[in-house]
């Protein structure tokens, strides 16, 4: 009798429910050829996101299809290379985006400023940021929002100081996270009420994993709002704002306009 080369594992009805490498099965005592081959193509993958560069032409005409005005800005990291090294030059604007900034802060101070930055993937902000835009739009009604931010190089604080320039009430971050083995495009959304140069991370909150095969554009943007509606009422971002979204849901009339 021959023996089986392939050895299916007994798990193997799971994979279904996850995309997270289990019940792989083996050859020998090794894994088989297509596992091995799909690692390789995941890794490679993840590290392709955090090098491409953000397509912001293209990021900047989605916006004004969709009606948005727009504004472009770069962190203090002159490359990707200083990007990587340098953490905190991502977290800060440079002197020719704070002037740009400056310039377009609307005469009216807006309810809220989204910011589309690439952050370690520039992938999942080119993909995801504009789409989950327009849902988070359609949940905000009356509310004022102000120029688009499209940044390079950026890391998450970069939107405190944008927001701060351009006037805004709260900011909303949407930039691309750390890409995962299974998980190259993945958006992460944060908000800071008030926001200003030296917010921690304890006064943001965090929506993550923001993509189809993740968390829809729709719950999303349901989360987010709830969460806007709630720091508004609250005066505060952060571990003080608790996402109860999904028990309860604040008005949607939460902002005055006018």
């Amino acid at each position: 009798m021959s023996q089986k080369l392939i050895h299916d594992n007994p798990w193997q009805r799971l994979r279904q429910f996850t995309v997270a490498r289990i019940a792989l099965g083996r050859a020998g005592n090794s894994q088989t050829t297509d596992t091995v081959l799909a690692f390789g193509l995941a890794h490679a993958q993840a590290r392709d996101a955090v090098h491409l560069p953000l397509a912001r032409a293209v990021i900047e005409q989605a916006l004004r299809d969709a009606g948005f005005a727009s504004v472009a800005a770069h962190s203090a990291a002159a490359d990707r290379q200083h990007y990587l090294r340098r953490p905190d030059l991502g977290r800060q604007l440079d002197h020719a985006s704070r002037a740009s900034l400056a310039q377009a802060r609307p005469a009216d101070a807006p309810d809220v400023v989204f910011v589309i930055a690439d952050g370690l993937s520039a992938l999942a902000a080119e993909r995801h940021g504009v789409p989950l835009l327009l849902a988070a739009r359609e949940r905000l009604p009356g509310w004022r929002i102000g120029p688009v931010v499209v940044a390079e190089q950026a890391r998450v604080a970069l939107g405190d100081e944008a927001g701060l320039l351009l006037g805004a009430r709260q900011v909303v971050m949407l930039i691309g996270e750390r890409p995962g083995l299974s998980s190259p495009d993945s958006l992460g959304v944060y908000l800071t009420h008030d926001p200003r140069p030296g917010r921690s991370d304890a006064e943001r909150n965090c929506i993550s994993n923001v993509r189809p095969e993740g968390l829809s554009y729709a719950q999303a943007a349901d989360k987010l709002a709830f969460l806007l509606r709630g720091a508004l009422a609250l005066g505060r971002s952060g571990v003080d704002l608790k996402d109860d979204s999904g028990h309860a849901a604040l008005p949607a009339s939460g902002v005055k306009t006018g």
